[in-house]
């Protein structure tokens, strides 16, 4: 009898403690294996927002175009500069822009709208959130038609040296260099899951989360170069400390940095190694913090929703 027990307990799996960092990485690969779960639920979140449409997921483009063309024929007069140079710029960034502000703002909603199935569906709670990050690509890939309809309206202002605002920086034009887009999206991507992660499991602990980055990321708005040209801080209108503290209102804004590395190359500016380098950090420390936050508490979610 004791030489069968002690058999037993040898042949017992060993216990795997719910909050470990293995646990995490498991959540995030079944997540991962579930892609044809998230990609065909993020194509039907859009066949049904537009169902019974006529044009259907077009208007996504027809509004993103719209809005583009009012803001970029809009601060071109306030600013007075090139629209052929600066309405693209305008379109590049708000492009991006609404990606990101997508993610941020649905992500931190992602578990608390998704209730239902977190509790009857048995599957990694990532996988909501690529449901939702797949969902805003799709969005990115119709607002692109824009870029291209714009992109070939100005190119020709656009595939030599020029200059957004007067006295701004001059850019080398499009070249080859619109392939490094290709890894910024990428990098858009990746960071959009840590964040939605991040921000969607504790505000499913603390509903006021929501409205508050709601409230913030207006502000963020304005204080990131989309409708206006960050080549205008650096001009020098005083002394250099002068010139300094004002491309701080930039270079301190994260999300200025993430924009530049899509738009930059879409727009055939110069990407400075910086941007590539704010972004790799902010990924590395993002996906650090979401995986701690996902390891601790990630068995909550079902109940905190």
């Amino acid at each position: 009898m004791q030489a069968t027990s002690t058999l037993d307990q040898a042949e017992a799996p060993p216990a795997v403690k719910s909050r470990s960092f293995k646990r995490a990485f498991a959540d995030v690969r079944e997540a991962w294996d579930h892609r044809e779960l998230w990609g065909h639920l993020g194509w039907q979140d859009i066949k049904q927002r537009y169902r019974r449409s006529v044009i259907g997921p077009l208007w996504i483009t027809i509004s993103m175009g719209t809005t583009a063309l009012a803001l970029g024929l809009l601060y071109s007069v306030l600013f007075d500069t090139n629209v052929p140079t600066f309405l693209p710029y305008v379109t590049v960034g708000f492009i991006i822009w609404n990606f990101i502000l997508g993610c941020i703002t649905e992500g931190t909603d992602v578990f608390i709208a998704n209730e239902g199935l977190i509790k009857h569906l048995p599957a990694p709670i990532t996988v909501h959130v690529m449901r939702m990050v797949w969902r805003q690509v799709l969005f990115l890939a119709h607002n692109l038609v824009v870029y291209a309809v714009v992109l070939a309206i100005f190119f020709t202002a656009l595939d030599h040296p020029y200059t957004i605002t007067k006295g701004g920086i001059e850019h080398p034009g499009i070249s080859w260099t619109i392939v490094l887009a290709i890894p910024g999206f990428a990098l858009l991507a990746v960071n959009a899951v840590w964040i939605a992660l991040l921000f969607g499991v504790i505000s499913t602990r603390f509903r006021d989360i929501p409205p508050v980055v709601n409230s913030f990321i207006n502000l963020v708005f304005f204080m990131t170069p989309i409708v206006w040209d960050a080549g205008v801080l650096q001009r020098v209108t005083g002394g250099a400390g002068d010139n300094d503290w004002r491309m701080l209102i930039a270079e301190l804004n994260p999300v200025y940095h993430f924009v530049e590395v899509v738009r930059a190359p879409l727009l055939g500016h110069a990407v400075d190694w910086h941007h590539w380098a704010v972004v790799g950090g902010f990924t590395v420390v993002g996906w650090f913090a979401a995986l701690v936050i996902l390891r601790n508490y990630r068995a909550r979610v079902s109940y905190w929703v």
